[in-house]
């Protein structure tokens, strides 16, 4: 089994944690309510989970056009 992250808005991969055994605890997944949990966490058969997360790059995108929140994918 393994963790991908990736952006959820420009999909850029962040990184990939191996593991065989992996706390939902300890990732912070109990942070998050259902919807959350529904719109960031997905399953694969496999076994494995992506989770949608924000690269820095997207985050100061953000930050300087708070605008940009009004577009699903900010690579177009």
């Amino acid at each position: 089994m393994a963790l991908h992250y990736s952006c959820r808005h420009c999909g850029t991969s962040l990184g990939k944690l191996e593991q065989s055994i992996v706390n939902s605890d300890q990732l912070g997944f109990h942070m998050l309510n259902d919807e959350e949990r529904k719109d960031f966490i997905t399953y694969t058969s496999n076994g494995d989970i992506h989770v949608k997360s924000i690269c820095s790059d997207c985050q100061e995108a953000f930050e300087r056009n708070p605008d940009l929140h009004s577009v699903d994918y900010l690579i177009q």
